[in-house]
């Protein structure tokens, strides 16, 4: 019999809460309802002064509480707008907005904020939260996660890859029956800070802004030469690495360049990284998903660069790409009520495939 789970879900862009209802069964996650709440402007730069500028134990504990208000608002109100019924939902699975992830340090770690008793509290649903740290306690990079769910749902479609472009971009490359996946590296992150930077705007809509400007080739050169693009896999990264900061060392090499310009090479950055690991795996397929999929300036652009690949929306497969991220997690949430392992042992290089995410109940 097929269960509903809540799936709910704010990447490193911190643009909107996406919150997606599913039901699910072995062989199955089906979208039934979705719903987009926005992230509040405040809370988003002080997520950000946090990430930037460190903070406080109390101001890291209200903001906390805070995401999980909002996370619970979020919830709350796709119930009441698809007039869902509280009692036929199993669990929510929480991500939680990431703050810092470091696996590779003496002392990994990934840390989400979105306290889980507080939603638990707020929507009277079980909760299923804290996925990444097993992983990461496990030796495994603790991201990305979306290879397995990917695996579940295109694997009839073998090979080919799936891209998801969020604030970080991820492939997941699906192959012989087997997965491969890992961050490529910076996916909308550089361009929309770049953006609200001289343009006052969140992100560049249709890449419309980076269309008028010139690619910089030295600057893209020097982008690429960035040790964490000659990485093998498993590798993850986040905001605490791709940021302001970043961009402003590759800079420094050269004289003064055009805003626009600048925005241009930044999207051509991430198309490349993509494209380079598509050559690397000879996919016939790109599957994209995420915000990055929306960008039809991107689109063209990575089409371009791989002239030999079919690049087609996942919602083309069935699966609405705004969404797939927040269905990840409902997924994730109907593994972990079912003591079911997760298949990343070969994705993140934990030392063994484990159950993950830890259940808050409400009652």
């Amino acid at each position: 019999m097929r269960k509903q789970f809540i799936g709910v879900m704010s990447g490193t862009s911190m643009d909107s809460v996406d919150v997606a209802l599913c039901e699910i069964d072995e062989k199955r996650c089906t979208l039934m309802a979705s719903f987009e709440y926005p992230f509040s402007t405040e809370l988003k730069q002080e997520c950000l002064k946090l990430i930037s500028n460190g903070g406080t134990l109390k101001e890291i504990g209200q903001i906390d509480i805070k995401l999980a208000l909002l996370f619970s608002d979020a919830i709350n109100e796709m119930i009441k707008e698809n007039n869902i019924h509280r009692e036929n939902i199993e669990a929510i699975g929480l991500h939680g907005q990431t703050l810092w992830h470091e696996p590779n340090s003496p002392y990994p770690f990934s840390m989400q904020l979105g306290n889980p008793n507080v939603v638990v509290t707020q929507t009277k649903i079980k909760v299923v939260a804290d996925f990444r740290q097993k992983d990461v306690a496990l030796g495994g990079q603790g991201a990305p996660f979306a290879p397995v769910f990917h695996h579940f749902a295109f694997n009839h479609l073998e090979p080919c890859g799936v891209v998801n472009i969020g604030g970080m971009a991820n492939i997941t490359i699906l192959k012989e029956d087997k997965i491969i996946g890992f961050d490529t590296g910076c996916g909308n992150v550089l361009m929309d800070l770049w953006i609200a930077k001289h343009q006052n705007k969140s992100y560049d809509k249709d890449g419309s802004w980076a269309k008028g400007g010139a690619l910089h080739h030295e600057l893209l050169k020097s982008f690429l030469s960035d040790e964490y693009f000659l990485k093998e896999y498993p590798k993850s990264t986040g905001r605490e690495y791709f940021n302001l900061e970043w961009i402003e060392h590759h800079l420094k090499k050269f004289k003064p360049i055009e805003p626009q310009d600048v925005q241009r090479t930044l999207l051509f950055l991430t198309a490349n990284s993509i494209a380079l690991e598509a050559k690397k795996f000879k996919m016939p397929t790109l599957l994209l998903c995420g915000g990055g999929a929306k960008n039809s300036f991107f689109v063209q652009t990575l089409q371009a660069l791989l002239p030999d690949c079919h690049i087609q929306d996942t919602t083309k497969y069935g699966v609405d790409s705004d969404f797939l991220e927040a269905m990840i997690f409902a997924w994730l949430a109907y593994k972990r009520v079912n003591r079911q392992s997760v298949a990343l042992k070969e994705v993140t290089g934990a030392s063994k495939n484990a159950i993950l995410g830890g259940v808050f109940e409400s009652e």
